[in-house]
């Protein structure tokens, strides 16, 4: 069942606005944010472009994707994959003036690839897969975190060289806090092979690409291209473009939602991209469309 449902937004891309009591480094491979405001309840949906470790503080951070639900609350962790779309729910600390004081980093492939060669990890780990799970922060981590607030005070000035010195340090410091988190770093390099039309399925109105697909398929971009066209006989750009908008013409024709709406809930990121590809199709605008079936209703 589609949930009709505001803007998704992507992150880190979708976080370039630095918003009050909010610091961002950016360098090649890295984003980290920092976030320490008053909070009473937030609740989004937002969809991993990378990585993300995140680390609370104070508060709390609830996570769900899928029909999984992760906690994260005072010095607690969190790793997760990329290319999934999550939904959250953030609160503040009622003992402490509601705020909510957390640190996400998002981490592209290379650099874990990087910190994965220089620890001489071994490429293998458990057949069975380490469930996604909430880790207690130790004092080592606690110390680390506290020891990167001044450098995100000075976001601005911060040297890329330092910030990746600071990065490495924080995965030999997580890496050293379980074993089991250890094989999480080595699972995000090993996606598991899923059935194409599975993945598709999940995420057919989600704003994913098809380098998305193809890496939650644990396939090459090239085989997903080549397995998706004997599957269903059509290029997967065409075909999943095909299937949104017919999705988009169901919605106009049977409900009251507005077409911002329908076009975020299709998985379609533009407005504008998503009328002149629907009046492509089916020869006249999502706009127009909508104004004929209200005459004929009227």
């Amino acid at each position: 069942m589609l949930n009709v449902i505001s803007e998704l937004i992507k992150v880190p891309e979708g976080m370039s606005k630095e918003p009050s009591n909010q610091s961002i480094i950016k360098m090649n491979g890295l984003t980290v944010i920092e976030s320490c405001l008053p909070t009473k309840k937030t609740e989004g949906r937002m969809f991993l472009e990378d990585h993300m470790l995140l680390f609370v503080l104070k508060g709390r951070y609830l996570l769900k994707f899928g029909n999984q639900s992760y906690l994260v609350k005072d010095r607690e962790m969190l790793l997760i994959h990329k290319s999934i779309v999550v939904s959250y729910e953030k609160f503040g600390d009622e003992r402490a003036d509601d705020l909510l004081d957390y640190m996400m980093f998002f981490l592209k492939d290379e650099l874990l690839n990087e910190f994965i060669k220089m620890t001489n990890l071994q490429s293998s780990f458990p057949s069975t897969v380490i469930p996604i799970s909430v880790y207690p922060m130790n004092e080592r981590l606690t110390g680390y975190i506290e020891s990167l607030k001044p450098i995100l005070k000075e976001s601005n000035r911060i040297q890329e060289g330092l910030v990746r010195l600071k990065l490495l340090e924080l995965l030999y410091d997580v890496a050293d806090t379980d074993e089991k988190f250890l094989y999480q770093f080595l699972h995000l390099r090993h996606n598991e092979r899923k059935s194409i039309s599975q993945v598709v399925e999940e995420n057919i109105y989600n704003p994913v690409s098809i380098d998305d697909l193809a890496y939650l398929s644990g396939r090459s971009l090239s085989t997903f291209k080549r397995e998706f066209k004997e599957i269903y006989n059509s290029p997967p750009l065409k075909w999943i473009r095909n299937r949104r908008l017919d999705k988009a013409r169901e919605l106009l024709l049977h409900t009251p939602f507005s077409i911002t709406e329908i076009c975020f809930s299709t998985g379609f990121e533009n407005v504008a991209h998503f009328s002149r590809v629907f009046k492509e199709r089916f020869g006249v605008s999502p706009s127009m469309y909508k104004q004929s079936l209200n005459r004929l209703i009227n």
